[in-house]
């Protein structure tokens, strides 16, 4: 299935390969059929045997093995035909960089098989392995400053959880709004992405209302420009989470990033990698990070006065100024998670001990914090959460308020290295 092929050919394969062992590792593919069809023909191969090919991956691409096909046997899979002639070759820095960013995903998926194989790897080094940033536990104190911001933002009686909860219910967004809301903001946030950044002719993306999942949006990228976001209304959706849930998911989120990279590395270089996206690896720290920061980047870094403004003409219920205050705590507050976790596979506490102090410091129900804790002690995708607490910040520091460089996060093959080094530059 691997060594005859060139090195791309086998990384495609080695992820839909693993992916027939954990649901939902492979996020979105649109390359070639055959591809898919022959990573799924026949029992599964054994995680040990993934572990093996990605070993001999990894070194093929130090020795600097062919990437690509010679031939372009799946050119025209990959975005109709185009004329050989027309296609950007890369330069040797690109090439350089297409293998650093293959051997890192390589690398992360190298430790899920690994894993899955009965291998022993300790938290922090798995975290490292398939995301590319070393986590770091949240020190408690921070907690207790963000708990200070939201007490002086939610005067009143009654407990600090107490008061939140019932600030959280009066910020509830029924179904019908819902769907009010989140035209008016995709509008607006199209049009800014694309001011900003350009949107490919023919892209499109379809939301729609959900029940039954555990996250609260889901952006499934079908290929040929099209997303398919999922909003789930088992989880009440808060008017002020609307905009952030629209612009990651769409504008100028998860959706613009496989748009541009469809077009720019897929359509225009045949860079066949980036016709699937894979859990486990820098590539979502990089996507979640960029997705978290869109909507300061097109709007502000103080969007709540824009997110008034379209939601006030529909009777929605959004304190602006009370928000703000709240974002900031929250923001700190996502490393709560972090800690939970390090709590969990580190230190080795009780999972039971870890949902209480987990519910205290996110100011949460313990029935909700039990939920994240199962998540968090899950085998696969307990290192998930870093990127959502590392990714912002390293996006954010990259960005430095310059589009210029979030436009490089939306069109390149960055690995999280790239942007700590560019962010020091």
């Amino acid at each position: 299935m691997f060594q005859e092929s060139p090195i791309v050919t086998r990384y495609v394969s080695l992820g839909l390969a693993l992916g027939r062992h954990v649901d939902g590792l492979v996020d979105a593919y649109y390359g070639p059929l055959e591809l898919a069809d022959r990573a799924a023909a026949g029992p599964p191969l054994s995680p040990s045997t993934l572990v093996v090919e990605a070993r001999r991956l990894l070194a093929d691409i130090e020795a600097g093995v062919d990437l690509d096909d010679p031939e372009g046997r799946w050119g025209a899979s990959v975005g109709g035909a185009l004329d050989a002639a027309s296609i950007e070759p890369p330069s040797p820095a690109e090439d350089a960089a297409r293998r650093r960013w293959i051997a890192a995903q390589v690398t992360g998926l190298m430790t899920t098989a690994s894993i899955l194989a009965g291998e022993s790897i300790g938290y922090a080094d798995e975290v490292e392995s398939c995301y590319g940033v070393r986590p770091r536990r949240v020190p408690e104190d921070e907690f207790v400053a963000a708990h200070r911001l939201i007490d002086e933002a939610l005067p009143g009686r009654g407990s600090l959880m107490e008061r939140r909860a019932a600030w959280i219910e009066a910020h509830q967004v029924v179904p019908g709004m819902l769907r009010l809301s989140i035209a008016s903001m995709c509008a607006d946030l199209r049009e800014r992405t694309a001011e900003l950044f350009g949107l490919p002719d023919g892209e499109q993306v379809d939301f729609e209302l959900v029940d039954g999942k555990p996250w609260s949006g889901f952006n499934y990228y079908l290929g040929n420009l099209h997303s398919r976001v999922a909003i789930n209304t088992d989880v009440p959706v808060l008017s002020t989470s609307i905009a952030h849930l629209v612009a990651h998911e769409a504008y100028p989120g998860h959706h613009t990033e496989h748009t541009h990279k469809e077009v720019g590395l897929v359509r225009r270089r045949r860079l066949l990698e980036e016709t699937i996206f894979l859990v486990g690896t820098p590539q979502c720290l990089l996507a979640e990070g960029l997705a978290d920061l869109g909507l300061e980047v097109v709007v502000s870094e103080h969007p709540e006065g824009w997110v008034a403004d379209h939601l006030a003409p529909i009777g929605i219920r959004y304190d602006a100024e009370v928000v703000r205050r709240m974002s900031e705590a929250a923001e700190v507050l996502s490393g709560v998670r972090a800690t939970a976790a390090f709590r969990l596979h580190e230190d080795g506490a009780d999972p039971e001990t870890v949902t209480d102090e987990l519910a205290r410091w996110s100011l949460i129900p313990r029935e909700r914090a039990a939920q994240a804790v199962k998540f968090l002690i899950d085998p696969t995708w307990r290192a998930y959460i870093t990127c959502y607490v590392e990714g912002l910040p390293l996006t954010r520091r990259f960005v430095g308020g310059d589009p210029a460089r979030f436009a490089r996060l939306l069109e390149e093959h960055l690995v999280p290295a790239d942007l700590a080094a560019g962010s020091m530059s």
